[in-house]
């Protein structure tokens, strides 16, 4: 899956790096200076950039690189170093675990969160979910939606009611069943940081006091598409939540893949998951060296 897309969602960046690597006869200063064009305008940031083409140079120079393959060849290793998280890509193995879901509204959260279900459940893993996202209308009812269409049963409360209280009655839940992973849902209001904040510490406390013996993730889910506000949503959850990984959506052919080195270079949180689509099975685990290797094919 991961391979038929990856030439769709590498889109502008793949294009831009082939354009200006191999439109040049030799290497030179002039050639440097439009190769970090090119990566600022695909969703790279200015820091991560001129981490990426100060290295190069550096590497041009060391090894006396001459011709634009040696060029491509180089900045595909620096590419990958900054990206490749080693074992933090991978999600705990231990049951039980608890994930908390986290991101702002509209980002594929909840979509996400039925397609790592999925992804558990076809590993032979029992799943519950929580729809500890008790703000936002609806939102329970479409988690039970997937829920039903996956077999997987929904732990709820009525609208507006306690976060906490629901992730208790799931933890309570899950126990009893002997259940594997147990996914949380939750609000995605970043316009209320305060409020987020509180919240969010009164479910981990719950976690830790109900579910002692759980492993526990919280991944944040966001939306590739949004360019370099995506950056500002890491900065923004990190802040209040105890981020462990990223699951990158929208990652089609309307985003420019280097939202990805950006977000992997500036935060030491792992991105785990990338969403390639809008079925059930468009969630791939995050794979540096295919990345990689996608940017230049």
């Amino acid at each position: 899956m991961f391979e038929k897309k990856k030439k769709s969602f590498f889109g502008r960046l793949q294009e831009k790096i082939e354009d200006v690597i191999l439109n040049r006869p030799e290497v030179d200063e002039e050639m440097l200076e439009e190769l970090e064009e090119a990566l600022i305008t695909s969703d790279i940031g200015m820091d991560t950039t001129f981490k990426i083409t100060e290295r190069l140079r550096e590497e041009v120079k060391k090894n006396r690189i001459r011709d634009p393959e040696g060029v491509k060849s180089q900045i595909k290793e620096i590419i990958k170093e900054l990206i490749d998280k080693g074992e933090k890509l991978k999600l705990s193995e231990k049951t039980p675990l608890v994930i908390l879901m986290v991101g702002v509204n509209g980002s594929g959260k909840t979509t996400s969160i039925a397609k790592i279900a999925d992804r558990f459940q076809k590993e032979g893993k029992t799943v519950l979910l929580a729809a500890a996202d008790t703000f936002r209308a609806a939102a329970s009812e479409q988690l039970e939606e997937w829920g039903k269409r996956l077999g997987v049963n929904v732990i709820k409360h009525s609208e507006g009611a306690d976060p906490s209280a629901v992730i208790f009655d799931a933890i309570q839940s899950a126990k009893a069943r002997n259940i594997d992973v147990l996914l949380c849902d939750t609000a995605g209001r970043l316009q209320t940081k305060k409020n987020l904040m509180s919240e969010l510490e009164k479910m981990y406390k719950v976690i830790n006091r109900e579910f002692p013996d759980a492993d526990k993730e919280t991944l944040l889910v966001i939306d590739a598409a949004t360019g370099k506000n995506a950056i500002s949503q890491a900065q923004e959850f990190s802040q209040v939540a105890q981020i462990t990984g990223i699951v990158l959506t929208k990652l089609d052919g309307t985003a420019k893949g280097g939202i990805v080195i950006t977000i992997a270079d500036m935060f030491e949180i792992p991105v785990k998951f990338i969403g390639t689509g809008e079925g059930i099975d468009d969630l791939e685990p995050f794979d540096p060296e295919s990345f990689t290797e996608g940017l230049f094919e």
